[in-house]
């Protein structure tokens, strides 16, 4: 019986690069001997509601064209379900992807990995790795909120320049206006009140593009990391915040790095983001659920 795979496209990511890939990727997939059928939604809403379609009708995958951004929306068809998630990495941000191991800027790779994983003759196909669940969503790798979520804010409501540039812009305007935020931080039941200037609750190592904010998080230990940012002036923030991209912050006085299995953050007019999308406004309580989506990796 020959097995389905629906492809999920963003036709966006990587500046409209995965939408050119994914000839590439269904040829790849058609030849292995998978039957595939392409899903592209006109908008985030009706991808979503394609992915949860297919993971209705059966399809023995949903794989992601994509970045970072497609990858957390089909997460929310696939977690807590049976069917396998295939990432094809296309886009800006790929630390999902990149925390699994899989091959970045080669689809072909990326699709033999898929198809490999799925036509597995012992039927257990892929890893099966934790999910954190929230505000009635899901998310694979980290979510921030703090001095980070008012820079997404920022940037969101910029119309100009456009990719990484109006990220970067924002981030020296939020810092301009910026102080420390009053805390409430609930870890299994245990309450920390402080002040951060941010907060970062994660299943995997890396958001952002490769910001290793949670250095030693595993994708499938059952747990929570949570790094906490305390205040530190502006100048010593700038001297700290390029050593998240090797993990080196984590040895600064000002942060802390705790585990738990279930985290809830209470902070005034914050919001938060996961996988670098809009996730909800503080108040939030986040859980680890062991083993909720396997990857076909």
């Amino acid at each position: 019986m020959t097995r389905t795979v629906a492809l999920l496209v963003n036709p966006t990511a990587g500046k409209g690069r995965a939408q050119r890939l994914s000839g590439i990727v269904v040829e790849e997939l058609t030849k292995a001997g998978l039957s595939v059928t392409v899903l592209v939604g006109a908008n985030a809403e009706e991808a979503l509601a394609l992915g949860h379609s297919a993971v209705r009708d059966g399809a023995d995958a949903l794989v992601a064209l994509g970045g970072d951004g497609m990858v957390h929306l089909a997460l929310q068809a696939v977690a807590g379900t049976a069917t396998p998630l295939g990432i094809i990495p296309a886009g800006t941000g790929n630390d999902l992807a990149n925390s699994l191991g899989l091959p970045a800027h080669a689809p072909a790779a990326a699709a033999a990995v898929v198809a490999d994983r799925l036509l597995r003759a012992d039927g257990s196909p892929g890893r099966a790795i934790d999910a954190v669940r929230g505000a009635g969503k899901w998310f694979g790798c980290v979510l921030g909120a703090g001095f980070d979520s008012r820079v997404n804010d920022r940037a969101n409501r910029m119309s100009w320049p456009r990719g990484r540039m109006r990220y970067n812009l924002a981030i020296l305007a939020e810092l301009r206006v910026f102080r420390p935020l009053p805390f409430r931080i609930t870890l299994d039941g245990e309450l920390l009140e402080t002040e951060a200037m941010l907060v970062a609750v994660g299943n995997a190592q890396s958001y952002g593009a490769g910001m290793r904010v949670l250095p030693d998080a595993v994708l499938d230990d059952g747990l929570l990391d949570v790094c906490i940012l305390g205040p530190v002036s502006k100048p010593e923030f700038l001297r700290t915040f390029p050593k998240v991209y090797k993990g080196t912050h984590v040895r600064h006085p000002a942060v802390t790095i705790r585990r738990a299995r279930t985290v809830t953050l209470e902070a005034p007019d914050v919001t938060a983001y996961a996988d670098g999308e809009f996730f909800a406004d503080l108040p939030l309580s986040c859980e680890c659920v062991p083993a909720a989506v396997r990857v076909l990796v």
